[in-house]
């Protein structure tokens, strides 16, 4: 199956012609800004996003929050899941990088020996930004938006046909959704154990917060009436 999109005259080709053809057009400090945002900066991003999501999910508390950590917990976990899913699918498929079957194309990483469909960073951002997604659905669509830019950086820079990224999409969410139900089963018993733990507790609820979400209060403190906002997690 190497073969697969071997073909100049084919919509997958013709796109990554399109989009690679901006990297010679912009400039090298631009493509160099490009290289490291999609070999680097994206999958920092993510994961600095998922940390966001955790010390906004603890420091809001209440009944949610074993929950919601469960799935930011899952969220690297089926990143890695996926990963690994991918590992035969590349040996199966066995297509090349784009680079080595077409001419003319603007590569901004060199080294790059490794089969290309499908996408591990493509896979890896999107399995993270849905896994993201089950537990905060704005953070989810942050995330989301960062693994589709991950996906035409990967193609701009040349190491990628788009059918690698949209592979990577897709096995990133089956894996990240399908394996859910299994993954919150087993996790979120886990973060309730470890939050009525005494020195473990504030993994999962800030100190001071109630199991409503609300601050513990002092005796003689007055009691705040407004009710916080409820977190998304699914």
């Amino acid at each position: 199956m190497a073969g697969l999109a071997a073909s100049g005259s084919n919509p997958d080709v013709d796109l990554l012609y399109d989009i690679n053809g901006l990297a010679k057009d912009a400039p090298v400090w631009f493509d160099r800004v490009m290289e490291y945002v999609g070999e680097y900066g994206i999958l920092l991003a993510t994961v600095l996003l998922v940390l966001w999501c955790w010390l906004s999910v603890r420091k809001r508390g209440g009944e949610e929050a074993p929950s919601s950590v469960a799935a930011l917990v899952w969220a690297p976990l089926a990143a890695g899941v996926a990963v690994l899913v991918n590992v035969p699918i590349r040996g199966f498929v066995e297509r090349p990088r784009p680079f080595l079957q077409h001419e003319g194309l603007e590569v901004l990483v060199s080294g790059k020996t490794d089969y290309s469909f499908v996408s591990d960073h493509a896979t890896i951002t999107m399995a993270m930004a849905v896994g993201l997604f089950v537990a905060n659905r704005k953070f989810g669509f942050f995330g989301i938006g960062l693994a589709l830019l991950e996906g035409f950086c990967r193609v701009y820079m040349g190491v990628h046909y788009p059918t690698d990224v949209i592979g990577g999409f897709a096995l990133g969410t089956a894996v990240a959704l399908l394996l859910s139900p299994l993954a919150m089963a087993l996790l979120t018993p886990l973060m309730k154990a470890i939050e009525r733990s005494p020195r473990a507790g504030w993994l999962i609820r800030a100190r001071g917060k109630s199991y409503d979400g609300q601050d513990s209060l002092i005796p003689g403190a007055r009691k705040e009436t407004g009710a916080e906002e409820r977190d998304l997690a699914a």
